[in-house]
């Protein structure tokens, strides 16, 4: 089977989840009192551009937990990308403990020309309370952002580890959409966000994401996504 086969069934299998789960959610609007499934894989999508078929085109791929003995839930994850609802830092978020609003902050300073404004931003694995207070307007920028993104999750309740059925998904999921090894296929708008970002592989595989994205895909993970789906219900 080619990629373009390949991907356009991936594509169909999401199209096949929005509908089991009840449609397309924003982290905007979602709170650790949904009925979340403990582990699973999650999928983001750009706002105003389309796949071939149609649908979305996903912008993100992530898990969580594939680490041996991890505790960490989807929520969790979840919660980190989302940012913080209340508090000093209310309506920003924490982007040491999200790569995911690490990335599209280092692509708005330097599409913005706000490297110099924030020179702390990604520094570290933690920050002090007064770096933290100045980076509240680029937090809150980031938060605005990702809560715009549409995005579906699969239920995938194995056991944390890096063989475990959810990394195996991750993997070759970002294999199969990324374009930085393959002829590029579903190119992005040229106004992406990611295209300013400083990280090549960003810019080349057209996601949100830099594990993975160099590397040949499975199609038999199609069918592992396939199970999943019928599985997973509606929050």
């Amino acid at each position: 089977m080619s990629r373009v086969t390949d991907l356009d069934r991936f594509y169909d299998l999401l199209a096949d989840l929005e509908q089991a789960v009840g449609g397309m959610r924003y982290l905007d609007d979602c709170t650790g009192y949904m009925d979340w499934p403990t582990r699973g894989v999650y999928f983001f999508f750009a706002r105003d551009e389309f796949h071939s078929g149609g649908q979305p085109r996903l912008t993100r791929i992530g898990t969580h937990a594939v680490s041996s003995g991890s505790g960490t839930s989807l929520w969790d994850r979840l919660r980190a990308h989302r940012g913080i609802n209340s508090g000093t830092f209310a309506g920003g978020g924490n982007h040491r403990g999200s790569v995911f609003r690490k990335r599209v902050g280092e692509a708005l300073c330097e599409r913005d020309g706000l490297t110099a404004v924030y020179p702390d931003w990604g520094a570290g694995s933690s920050a002090e309370r007064e770096i933290r207070l100045k980076e509240t307007g680029l937090e809150r920028r980031v938060t605005e952002y990702i809560g715009s993104l549409p995005f579906l999750w699969l239920a995938v309740d194995d056991e944390p580890g890096p063989d475990s059925d959810r990394a195996a998904i991750e993997r070759n999921a970002l294999a199969l959409v990324s374009n930085v090894q393959s002829d590029p296929l579903d190119m992005r708008d040229g106004d992406w966000l990611g295209t300013y970002s400083p990280v090549p592989e960003i810019r080349r595989s057209g996601l949100w994401n830099i594990d993975h994205v160099d590397e040949a895909h499975d199609p038999a993970f199609l069918d592992v996504v396939e199970q999943y789906v019928a599985e997973t219900e509606a929050l």
